[in-house]
């Protein structure tokens, strides 16, 4: 069953080749400051009574995307969980990215993705290029072999209109170790990444617009960013905010993580929402309250 068309044209006034950030920017007026992970793993399978095999996620991705498609700002599916079913899990991977697209809603493929040279422009063209199977409204990239090294993924996006998300100060514990270290002019190698995201976005800062080059800051980091010395609000970055639910970022966290930043926030959550499954209207409706919560913690 194919998802239900959003219920407003709340993306039509946009041209159909307008930057990412702009339609980000529309999209969560419309629909409230949430991405909702599609993340089909094991045990979310077996709370929805399905196999873990690759039927068992197509029924699970396709009922997701119906759920969700024309109710949330995004949707992130993360690209591990379809792969690890091999050709018939990517083939549903490039179903549902082809799904979001139809009915509307913006599509953040979590992979990742960073190498250097030849290997980075083939993710990029893989994911970021018009036509690709694999193509996405936006990715996340990590920089750690160098922000440089992400050149090609940047330049493609720029070139499709899409949006890219670079990994900056993310919710795992074991990030601080690389996040928050300091090079040999004691600025912070988080620090460091969102100065060149604000190098990416200054057009779009330029004209008190969003810029179409992420970053992804966890919800769990509390005053990490402010301490390391990263103004968010001034690289006019969209904040990926992974961490409400399940990793133990509440709503009303957000505003004091992120501040005088919480306008660009995109909040991220997956078990909060899918474990009301697998009734679609259940999830359509966690997603909405989620959604709601959000934008009124950030509304201050």
């Amino acid at each position: 069953m194919p998802p239900e068309p959003p219920e407003r044209d709340d993306l039509g006034d946009l041209p159909a080749a307008a930057l990412f950030g702009d339609r980000l920017r529309a999209a969560m007026d419309a629909h409230g400051p949430l991405a909702v992970g599609v993340d089909p793993h094991p045990a979310l399978l077996a709370a929805w009574g399905l196999p873990d095999d690759p039927s068992g996620l197509e029924r699970f991705a396709l009922a997701a995307v119906e759920a969700l498609a024309g109710a949330v700002a995004a949707v992130k599916p993360q690209s591990a969980f379809f792969e690890r079913h091999g050709s018939r899990g990517v083939a549903v991977l490039e179903r549902v990215l082809a799904t979001l697209a139809d009915a509307g809603t913006l599509s953040v493929l979590d992979v990742k993705r960073g190498d250097v040279g030849s290997t980075m422009t083939a993710y990029a063209q893989a994911h970021l290029a018009d036509g690709a199977p694999l193509a996405a409204d936006a990715v996340t990239l990590s920089p750690y072999l160098g922000l440089g090294a992400l050149r090609p993924a940047l330049d493609l996006a720029a070139q499709t209109r899409r949006g890219a998300f670079v990994l900056a100060l993310t919710s795992n514990p074991e990030g601080p170790q690389v996040q928050h270290a300091r090079g040999g002019d004691g600025r912070a190698v988080a620090a460091e990444v969102a100065r060149g995201v604000a190098v990416e976005n200054a057009d779009a800062v330029a004209d008190g617009r969003l810029g179409s080059v992420g970053l992804v800051v966890g919800a769990t980091t509390g005053g990490a960013a402010e301490e390391l010395g990263l103004d968010l609000a001034a690289t006019g970055a969209p904040l990926l905010a992974p961490g409400l639910g399940a990793q133990g970022a509440a709503p009303q966290d957000l505003a004091r993580v992120f501040g005088p930043a919480r306008r660009q926030v995109l909040a991220t959550s997956t078990r909060a929402v899918l474990q009301a499954g697998p009734d679609v209207a259940a999830v359509r409706a966690a997603a909405r309250d989620l959604a709601e919560r959000c934008a009124f913690a950030l509304s201050g």
